[in-house]
């Protein structure tokens, strides 16, 4: 991690929320999605488009006990986010079901945070693995995400195709233009 020391990582719960509002409200931070963008709410309706209606959702989600996502901390200060959950608990945006498909717990990696001092420093990849590890402890049998070329101009929150390729995914399809769809087995 070069200047940082080793990260921890945990789930989103009740216990940590304000960890996880201070990173989101933090300089640079998603304050304005709070991951809500393609993820159902607690109703199994999206989210809508203000600030505090997406953060009530996210809330409403943690307090339901369903997985949103993971924190990464240096010396306990909330420093890195990852979006990791079942595909179930998406709705639009993301690549549609693919055959072969039915029966899998399909997890869906959807966005990446990490604080600007601590870029440039291995977090991701750091991060990318926690998410995995995460998935698995939770029974899922792949992990899909949609990351997009390095020169992309949007889309740069899901993450870059090498840095996925690297991890040892493949892959499977697009999403639009701009977004590639790779996948990768845990079981």
């Amino acid at each position: 991690m070069g200047r940082t020391s080793s990260p921890a990582f945990r789930p989103v719960t009740t216990a940590n929320w304000a960890d996880f509002e201070t990173l989101f409200d933090g300089r640079g931070g998603p304050k304005a999605c709070s991951c809500m963008v393609w993820r159902k709410g607690p109703d199994g309706k999206a989210a809508g488009p203000e600030k505090a209606a997406r953060r009530a959702a996210m809330a409403g989600l943690v307090a339901q006990g369903t997985p949103v996502g993971i924190l990464g901390y240096l010396l306990e200060t909330p420093v890195a986010w990852c979006a990791i959950a079942p595909r179930a608990t998406y709705g639009k945006g993301l690549a549609s079901i693919q055959a072969g498909d039915s029966g899998l717990n399909l997890w869906s990696l959807v966005c990446f945070f990490v604080a600007t001092p601590y870029r440039n420093t291995g977090l991701f990849s750091a991060l990318l693995a926690a998410a995995e590890a995460e998935a698995h402890r939770q029974g899922a049998d792949v992990i899909e995400a949609y990351p997009v070329a390095p020169d992309s101009p949007s889309y740069r929150f899901s993450g870059f195709v090498p840095n996925f390729e690297a991890a040892g995914y493949q892959p499977v399809g697009r999403e639009g233009t701009r977004r590639v769809v790779v996948r990768k087995p845990l079981r």
